[in-house]
């Protein structure tokens, strides 16, 4: 399970970074310090993920609305907005598709519109995607320039409870995008929810081929619990729902951090491939730091920064 090893690196990363430039937004406004001590009084916002070696990803806004996210490998996300809702994300950068843990050397470039219901919620992302790679670099030989290798289109159709308004099912349908050839969609994978109060506390999800329209038998079954949630306050509470579910779904395996849905956090997680006959739970745990106000800095070797709204 490659997924497994983005845990395995986020809970060996455990220590707290200490910096100039992690007290300052870009704006040279004041950040909250790793400190627990320390907190700050009045709106905030989530402005960086940070790991004892290097930034996960930076947040940047545009007055109270979140603008962009940068990440490693110069990778961006360029997010839209109609009225109080986001219409498109545009990224343009480098995923860890293949879950272990490493940015891919693939380039990736996806545009994203989001549709959303009578009741004002999300129900539909459409992705058009593009993947450029290129020849690795060989002793005395510098890597090719990136060329196109493949586009797809992506189809997210998102379902909620009738019963509680919350996401209950993703059907995820795509195909490949070539010229002269009609489109039709060739893979799909299905999400399952699963809530403890209002935290997410399961996801399943299926992945498998569509033959004339019709989807086949599972080839790929994982499930995802969270347990021993917290009651404090979830840094990711403070970001676009929209937004979150996009992230989830930037890459083929990006179930594990479904909890980023929760308003609280799980101080254990469970990832179980579910196709061997006896399945077995590779299970990773961590100890949480808050600040004054509850909210969490500190979690599976990664450092939360917030700054002032």
């Amino acid at each position: 399970m490659k997924q497994l090893f983005y845990f395995i690196l986020l809970v060996a990363g455990i220590s707290s970074v200490h910096s100039c430039k992690d007290l300052t937004d870009e704006e040279g406004n004041p950040l909250i310090d790793l400190n627990p001590n320390t907190g700050l009084n009045g709106p905030r916002a989530l402005f960086r993920e940070i790991t004892d070696s290097d930034t996960i990803a930076e947040y940047h806004y545009n007055g109270l609305l979140l603008s962009r996210v940068i990440t490693d490998k110069n990778s961006v996300a360029n997010v839209m907005w109609s009225g109080d809702k986001i219409s498109q994300i545009n990224f343009n950068g480098h995923l860890d598709n293949d879950g272990d843990g490493l940015l891919d050397d693939d380039s990736i470039v996806y545009t994203r519109l989001f549709t959303y219901g009578n009741l004002g919620r999300l129900t539909i992302i459409s992705e058009n995607r593009s993947k450029f790679t290129r020849t690795p670099a060989a002793p005395g030989v510098p890597a090719g320039p990136y060329t196109l290798d493949a586009k797809t289109k992506s189809l997210y159709d998102l379902a909620y409870s009738t019963a509680t308004g919350k996401l209950d099912v993703i059907n995820m349908k795509n195909g490949p995008d070539a010229a002269g050839v009609p489109f039709e969609y060739k893979d799909y994978s299905k999400s399952w929810y699963t809530y403890l109060g209002d935290n997410v506390s399961k996801v399943e999800r299926h992945y498998g081929i569509i033959t004339a329209g019709v989807n086949g038998t599972p080839i790929e079954k994982y499930a995802y619990e969270f347990l021993n949630y917290d009651s404090q306050i979830n840094p990711y509470t403070l970001l676009p729902f929209a937004f979150k579910v996009s992230n989830l779904l930037a890459t083929d395996y990006g179930d594990n951090k479904s909890f980023d849905l929760s308003p609280n956090s799980p101080k254990r997680v469970s990832i179980t491939d579910l196709m061997p006959p006896i399945p077995v739970a590779q299970i990773f745990s961590t100890d949480y730091r808050y600040d004054v106000q509850t909210y969490m800095v500190k979690g599976f070797g990664v450092n939360y920064i917030y700054k002032p709204m």
